[in-house]
């Protein structure tokens, strides 16, 4: 029996969807969104109908043929281990409350529900960004009233270290990576025998800025911007979240469009890319302590990925300051292949299927 799978995955300026009939790709699209739009949005849920038609002006006829089921990029949900979950009332609820925060990712559930309600076919998720095996040492601050949480692209990082394992010839549950997605937003992850045990939360504020994103910033003096009343708190939580990093220095979030700019001499460009850079490798480096923690350990391979993974020009900047950690690998991953294909074997009982717990 054929089984046709839509898969949607909303990115922060995005949205891909993808048909497949069984392990066959017949439909493929990816739709920009224009900034200046979606950041006339206060909340992400009001995307919504913005997306879903441009899903649906972008495959057109290749709606018409009836789905088996729809599969949607998990989005920030209660901690969960990974695997594919069934979409019901209580992840709706949650999602449409943004009961655990925002990101465009919460979409990908409420347009897999919208897809699959014509044919009445099941909707899924799978490996939501909300992931989580952190140790406990990763969870603590200073601030024992705040702690780390495990929050990342846990579909585009295990697919990309799984296509390096396989490179190196050995199995992903059996080696560690330092793995970096590279998108609108850029999470790390620590992948240690097969279970994420630390990761760098883009959502919270971690790590380096990137093409929207403020990164980690001086606490004090964001502070004092709130003191100064400069912003509210709700205007900078949407400044670090989605006017920030290369938007904010260069007016852009498309790094083919620096890149451009460095060409023809602009020496604003070329350091705000070298700083993107140097803050990309840093990062990496700081979650080498989850992996080396015995003499005997090694690092199979820093990995990268992500849609600045298409950057020749930025792996060789960042894999230049931090070749000494292992090989440093690029790929992209094929993040709507690895969601079809998951529901592809529930539905064919080789993968178990999880209820979202109420």
């Amino acid at each position: 029996m054929s089984h046709r799978i839509l898969a949607i995955n909303p990115g922060s300026v995005s949205t891909k969807a993808c048909i497949f009939e069984d392990e066959q790709l017949v439909a493929e699209v990816e739709v920009q969104h224009d900034k200046a739009e979606l950041s006339g949005f206060a909340h992400v849920l009001e995307q919504f109908t913005c997306r879903r038609v441009a899903v649906e002006q972008a495959l057109g006829l290749d709606l018409e043929k009836p789905l088996d089921a729809v599969v949607g990029r998990g989005g920030l949900l209660r901690p969960l281990p990974g695997g594919v979950y069934a979409i019901g009332p209580a992840m709706i609820e949650d999602l449409r409350l943004a009961r655990y925060g925002e990101h465009a990712s919460n979409l990908g559930a409420l347009l897999a529900v919208h897809f699959a309600a014509r044919d009445k076919a099941p909707a899924f998720i799978v490996d939501a960004v909300v992931t989580d095996e952190m140790r406990r040492v990763a969870r603590l601050t200073g601030l024992p009233e705040v702690q780390r949480r495990s929050v990342f692209h846990a579909l585009s990082q295990r697919g990309a270290a799984r296509q390096a394992a396989m490179r190196l010839g050995i199995r992903y549950r059996d080696a560690r990576f330092l793995v970096a997605h590279m998108g609108g937003g850029i999470s790390m992850g620590a992948h240690d025998m097969g279970r994420v045990v630390d990761v760098i939360n883009a959502l919270d504020g971690e790590g380096p800025f990137s093409p929207e994103r403020a990164g980690c910033v001086p606490l004090v003096s964001a502070l004092r911007l709130l003191e100064q009343g400069v912003y509210t708190a709700e205007q900078l939580r949407c400044k670090v979240l989605s006017q920030s990093g290369l938007f904010a220095h260069l007016g852009t979030n498309d790094l083919r469009e620096v890149e451009r700019r460095m060409d023809v001499g602009d020496e604003a460009a070329v350091l705000v890319f070298e700083a993107l850079a140097y803050n990309i490798a840093k990062q990496l480096c700081s979650l080498a302590p989850a992996l080396l923690y015995a003499p005997e350990n090694c690092i199979a391979a820093v990995v990268l990925t992500g849609g600045l993974s298409r950057s020749g020009r930025l792996v060789e900047a960042v894999a230049a300051r931090i070749d000494f950690l292992g090989p440093v690998m690029a790929f992209e991953t094929a993040e709507m292949r690895v969601l079809a294909m998951s529901v592809l074997r529930a539905l064919r009982n080789e993968e178990d299927i999880f209820e979202y717990p109420a």
